[in-house]
C-alpha cells in the first residue's frame, strides 16, 4: 500500500510540475520546435531545471545500499544504441513535434476536457496494446 501512495503522490508532483509549466499546452512545445518563427525557450528551462534536480539526485539514491521499496536497484544494464532504440526515439520526437504533447503532459491534460487529448491518449493506449500484442 505504501509503494501505491508513493507512486501516486509522484503523479501528482510530476503532473502539477507539468501544469504549473504550461507544458500541458501543445502550443508551447510546438512553440520551442519553431526555430525560425515565434520561438518559445520555455520547454527549455523545464528541462534545464529538471536536470538540475535529477542529475544530483540520481547520485544521492545511487549511493544507497538498495532503494525504499525494493530489493534492488533496477538500472538498465545495456548501453548499445541499436535501431530499434533510434526508430523508437524518432518516432516519440516526430509524434510528439506533430502533436504537441507526449504521454505525460497528455494525460495530466486529459482534465482540460480539450477532445484533441483525448484523441491523442486513446491513440496511445492503442499504440501501447499493439505493441504489447505484436513484439513481447
Amino acid at each position: 500500500m505504501r509503494v501505491v501512495l508513493v507512486a501516486l503522490l509522484s503523479g501528482i508532483l510530476f503532473g502539477l510540475g507539468l501544469a504549473i509549466s504550461g507544458m500541458v499546452n501543445p502550443a508551447k512545445v510546438v512553440g520551442f520546435l519553431d526555430l525560425f518563427g515565434a520561438w518559445d525557450p520555455t520547454l527549455a528551462f523545464v528541462m534545464g531545471g529538471a536536470l538540475l534536480v535529477t542529475i544530483p539526485a540520481f547520485r544521492l539514491v545511487l549511493r544507497q545500499p538498495r532503494p525504499l521499496f525494493d530489493m534492488q536497484f533496477r538500472v538498465p544494464a545495456r548501453t548499445d544504441i541499436d535501431g530499434r532504440l533510434v526508430g523508437g526515439a524518432v518516432l516519440f520526437g516526430v509524434g510528439w513535434g506533430l502533436a504537441g504533447l507526449c504521454p505525460g503532459p497528455a494525460i495530466t491534460a486529459l482534465v482540460t476536457g480539450i477532445l484533441p487529448v483525448f484523441g491523442f491518449v486513446a491513440a496511445m493506449v492503442a499504440g501501447a496494446a499493439l505493441h504489447r500484442l505484436t513484439l513481447e
